[in-house]
């Protein structure tokens, strides 16, 4: 079974997705892959340099992500340009990556992909966990995890589809505004109930 694992910002997620690896399920990253096909060498890396140019790069040759994100930042199309780069590039590594675990005896494979509504990549996978907290927790934890403002942590969390409307689409959902093991116990729940085996 493919599973895709979500949330928003500061609700949790990466805990779960730890806590999957340590039972011994496959995770598959999506910020993992979006590093690595940028990679000098990778077909993205080349097409990054001739759309943006050599200064989006430091002198090893790596790119220069603080650099070319002010670009991306301010400017919608320059974004979008990156996006229609990378984007591809990550789906074809994490799809890449599944075949290889199931070819290898896995059962279950989860992607773990942040912008999984936002990017619309729901037929990537089968059923879609999302970890969930409250906006309130969320910005709390993004205040304290990121030395945010107040004003810094609503516009993050903004920038997202509210975790609200992503509970809403899920097929399962743990809410991880309690504790650690509260979280960890509603995970077992969720592999009993989907007889989910690594």
């Amino acid at each position: 079974m493919i599973i895709g694992l979500t949330g928003s910002i500061a609700t949790g997620k990466s805990t779960i997705a730890g806590e999957l690896i340590r039972l011994g399920y496959t995770v598959i990253d999506a910020d993992q892959s979006a590093r690595k096909v940028v990679e000098p060498g990778e077909e993205a890396h080349q097409k990054i340099r001739e759309t943006f140019g050599e200064e989006v790069f430091t002198e090893d040759g790596t790119l220069d992500r603080p650099k070319l994100g002010e670009i991306i930042f301010n400017d919608e199309q320059k974004r979008s340009q990156l996006n229609q780069i990378v984007h591809p590039a990550v789906r074809a590594d994490m799809l890449s990556q599944k075949d290889q675990a199931f070819a290898a005896g896995k059962h279950t494979v989860f992607l773990d992909i942040p912008l999984l509504f936002e990017s619309e990549l729901q037929w990537m996978v089968e059923k879609i966990l999302v970890v969930y907290a409250p906006p309130h927790i969320q910005k709390e934890r993004l205040m304290k995890r990121n030395s945010f403002t107040e004003q810094e942590a609503e516009s993050r969390i903004a920038s997202q589809i509210s975790v609200e409307k992503k509970r809403e689409q899920a097929d399962a959902v743990i809410d991880n505004s309690g504790t650690i093991d509260q979280s960890y116990d509603q995970l077992q729940q969720l592999i009993k109930e989907w007889e989910l085996t690594p």
